[in-house]
């Protein structure tokens, strides 16, 4: 009678299991993967500092805390992804960091991460986001992609994939082919078929994302994780879709910078556009909902500031 029991605890210590943030109250805005194995548990992405109480109730309706943790594997630095990290190292000094060699300073010292923040999110930084406590050096293992990881029996590859961001990376579990590609595949809610770009400021750029989506397919994932939010099925379909709109949205975005009359008004007309076509594809929560997840408004500021970037380069 109790080998049901002895088996389903066997498969619990090899798993992936989605943890949901519930970030502002809002659930599949922020998924945090939870990896399993032998013993050894690591997540990919905590979130920020304001859903730690949510991510310690996650834990404990899986039985675990944050002191059962051996690692924290980070896509990248932003505080949607990342901004819970020194705390929770804090709360568990024993744990292991991942991050790439650019965002580590910034996790060991984030006050130039933190002023840029304010600057998009002024006044609303504390309430979306939380603390961002600094992370010692010893904790850190510095990636620079390429790298294979074992934890537990699981075996992991970093992939070194900017573009969205210059210190992403992302991670795959070669057991289960199950791809972490942080914000590198865009936004897609789980259980919608629909895909888009999150493109904040200061450093995405579009053309070495095309390398990064090369890189993810060559490795023939099953699945994509996405931090926003849950898994994708088929990724060479998805990345299809992702990079088709991520190239036309910065077109659209280009011919609104020709024609707006002021910056303003050049936001308000991507946002107008980019909001309607949302609405063609999903009802009208599903897609409040995407554009708050993606940051909508941000995409525009990190498009126009790409777009202004590569002009001034040319001339």
């Amino acid at each position: 009678m109790n080998f049901p029991i002895l088996r389903y605890t066997s498969l619990l210590m090899n798993s992936i299991t989605t943890l949901d943030d519930l970030w502002m109250g809002r659930p599949r805005s922020i998924a945090v993967g939870l990896l399993e194995s032998d013993g050894h548990h690591a997540i990919v992405d905590p979130g920020p500092g304001s859903t730690l109480d949510t991510l310690h109730q996650q834990l404990r309706a899986r039985g675990l805390g944050v002191g059962d943790l051996d690692a924290m594997l980070l896509t990248h630095i932003h505080l949607d992804h990342a901004g819970a990290t020194g705390a929770l190292v804090r709360e568990n000094p024993r744990l292991a960091v991942y991050v790439h060699k650019n965002g580590a300073p910034h996790v060991i010292d984030p006050s130039k991460l933190l002023a840029s923040a304010e600057r998009l999110w002024p006044n609303e930084l504390q309430r979306l986001f939380g603390e961002a406590l600094p992370v010692p050096a010893e904790n850190l293992r510095i990636l620079e992609g390429g790298e294979n990881l074992k934890l537990g029996s699981r075996k992991v590859e970093v992939v070194y994939t900017p573009g969205h961001a210059s210190h992403h990376v992302s991670y795959f579990d070669k057991t289960e082919g199950v791809a972490f590609v942080g914000d590198t595949a865009g936004v897609h809610i789980e259980g919608n078929s629909f895909v888009m770009p999150a493109t904040p400021p200061p450093d995405i750029d579009l053309g070495i994302w095309d390398t990064s989506f090369a890189a993810i397919l060559e490795r023939k994932p099953t699945r994509l994780f996405l931090t926003h939010f849950g898994y994708s099925d088929n990724p060479s379909e998805h990345i299809l879709l992702f990079r088709e709109r991520l190239h036309r949205w910065a077109a659209l975005t280009a011919e609104i910078l020709r024609r707006a009359a002021s910056d303003s008004a050049a936001m308000d007309s991507f946002m107008s556009a980019t909001y309607a076509e949302i609405s063609e594809h999903l009802p009208a929560g599903e897609a409040e909902h995407y554009a708050f997840s993606a940051g909508l408004n941000l995409s525009f500021l990190g498009l126009a500031r790409y777009l202004r970037k590569r002009a001034t380069a040319a001339s």
